[in-house]
């Protein structure tokens, strides 16, 4: 009866989820409150829904798939690497400092005793979670406001990506076993110990992952020729490296974290071979499960908390983190510095996650877990104005000044909300579908180019590729007409597309070039090539 209760609870909690994130998304409300919400509805408020070993399970992976995504998707460890001898890099480590030790006052008994009862690694695993900031939703307003490719934009972005590492490692220094699984002092060899393990299990994941990986998959890939070889190895992968970061001492969802980490720097066709799996199953399963427990375990007890408490943890790290973010950045005396403390208060779902793990290790309460995620639904819903506005404030630079060195990872976000008609030049001219091979072959062929669009009077007839020529003999070239050469399926992009999928499109059917249509009508518009868009992200990348 127990294995058809918690197949009840996670089809339950998956089809909840998943209806709220669409009613939530019509109303403007990001999917992350969605998930929560549905845990809210199944669980405390109608109790169809209860935690047990076996959803506790499913749950776990759902943190593992998570923290691995973050680091695959958005840690930017090389990023952090590059920044450290530049004027950001001491903005951020000191906006990090400063902002710990404010939320240290509350989350300690040293200053302020709200009755907590947290060991000294807990209260640092707390603040750290306080201390964090969100390089997602950064990125996404940053993108919003049309900024991510100008020197501000970019300045802000790294900013974020130091603060955000240096928070999550803190994070998992607190919540290692080691600490975790005694009484929660501090001593120091434990200290040394924990620091030694997790640089040599960084350091072994990274050299595993980035080195032998991707030349082992991609050998074993041609060799047995089994479908979606990558995604399932990987996924295994992924759990073994969880044990094994378990095995010596270090929180599961660390290792999830630097292992997605690791494998950020797989070649470009890897990555697109597995990341519609990775993110198909973690965002159609295990991240709306995962969230959604957060539902399952709050507690309006929280209100019954002192007051002081509320306010406190409330308002305390809040005040603290602004504070320390303004007196960095202008203590560094870094350029646009009210926008850049602006966007290093931008908080994310990376906070509820190492919440409910906090929760699961019984470091916090269901009633401080539940008022910190309100906190931090509060923080995801304002701190987009926030930096809406502070950007708002800042004009555009007019001399070509930015940060010395571009985060790796700011190239993925460079395409976020750009459409195909932004790049689409109307007024190309493509061959026609009436002329021979030949006359093609002598007006059109370029050297570093492999496919065509081929129109039709005006209407698209399909798009034709130089290796199709090679099947047919030189001595038909002259009578044979292009139409008959033209691929059997057409993929288009439609005019109001974003770029990345476009992008995306094009390494799926292994073209070069894609036909644009118009969104409503189907009318052919042009063509846009892997070429522009690489050009279109080197131009954004250095602010031109």
């Amino acid at each position: 009866m127990e294995l058809h209760e918690a197949l009840f609870a996670v089809g339950a909690l998956i089809v909840m989820a998943k209806l709220l994130e669409g009613i939530f998304k019509r109303i403007g409300l990001n999917a992350i409150f969605a998930y929560p919400v549905a845990g809210v509805i199944l669980g405390p408020a109608t109790g169809l829904v209860h935690t047990g070993p076996s959803i506790d399970l499913v749950l776990s992976i759902g943190i593992f798939m998570f923290f691995f995504l973050i680091g695959l998707e958005e840690l930017d460890i090389a990023g952090f690497v590059a920044a450290i001898r530049g004027r950001i890099f001491f903005t951020a480590v000191l906006a990090v400092t400063l902002s710990m030790l404010a939320s240290l006052a509350v989350t300690t008994d040293i200053f302020i005793d709200l009755g907590l009862d947290l060991s000294l690694t807990q209260a640092l695993g707390l603040a750290g979670v306080l201390s964090l900031s969100s390089l997602g939703v950064v990125a996404k307003a940053l993108v919003d406001e049309g900024r991510l490719r100008e020197p501000v934009g970019v300045q802000i972005f790294t900013a974020v990506i130091i603060v955000e590492l240096i928070a999550l490692f803190v994070v998992g220094f607190a919540i290692s076993e080691h600490f975790t699984s005694k009484t929660g002092g501090i001593d120091a060899m434990s200290v040394l110990l924990i620091i030694g393990e997790i640089i040599a299990f960084a350091v072994v994941t990274w050299f595993v992952a980035s080195k032998i990986v991707p030349r082992a998959l991609g050998f074993l890939q041609r060799l047995l020729r089994v479908p979606q070889f990558a995604f399932g190895t990987l996924v295994g992968g992924l759990f073994l490296v969880v044990v094994i970061a378990e095995q010596v001492g270090l929180h599961g969802s660390l290792g999830a974290l630097l292992f997605g980490a690791a494998l950020s720097f797989l070649p470009y066709q890897m990555r697109r071979d597995i990341m519609p799996g990775m993110r198909g199953t973690a965002e159609g399963f295990f991240v709306p499960l995962f969230f959604a427990s957060a539902g399952l375990y709050f507690s309006l007890d929280f209100i019954k908390l002192p007051v002081e408490t509320i306010l406190a943890l409330a308002f305390v790290p809040l005040l603290g983190k602004v504070g320390a973010s303004f007196l960095s950045a202008y203590v560094t005396r870094i350029r646009a510095p009210f926008a850049t403390a602006v966007g290093l208060t931008a908080k994310g779902v990376a906070e509820i996650a190492l919440l409910l793990v906090m929760l699961h290790s019984e470091a916090i309460g269901k009633d401080i877990f539940s008022l910190l995620v309100v906190v931090m639904l509060a923080y995801i819903m304002l701190t987009p104005l926030g930096i809406g506005f502070a950007l708002r404030r800042v004009a555009r630079w007019t001399d070509a000044e930015s940060p010395e060195h571009l985060p790796p990872s700011f190239e993925r976000f460079v395409l976020d909300e750009v459409r195909v008609s932004d790049l689409l030049d109307p007024y190309r001219v493509h061959p026609e579908a009436s002329q021979t091979v030949k006359d093609f072959a002598e007006d059109w062929l370029l050297q570093d180019q492999h496919d065509y669009v081929v129109e039709d009077h005006g209407k698209l007839a399909g798009i034709v590729s130089v290796s199709m020529l090679r099947y047919l003999p030189r001595v038909e070239w002259d009578t044979t007409p292009l139409s008959q050469m033209l691929r059997h399926e057409t993929p288009k992009a439609l005019s109001n597309d974003y770029l990345e999928d476009a992008l995306q499109r094009m390494t799926e059917n292994s073209l070069s070039v894609l036909p644009v249509v118009d969104a409503g009508t189907g009318a052919f518009m042009g063509s846009i090539s892997s070429h522009e868009i690489l050009e279109m992200l080197l131009l954004s990348a250095r602010g031109e």
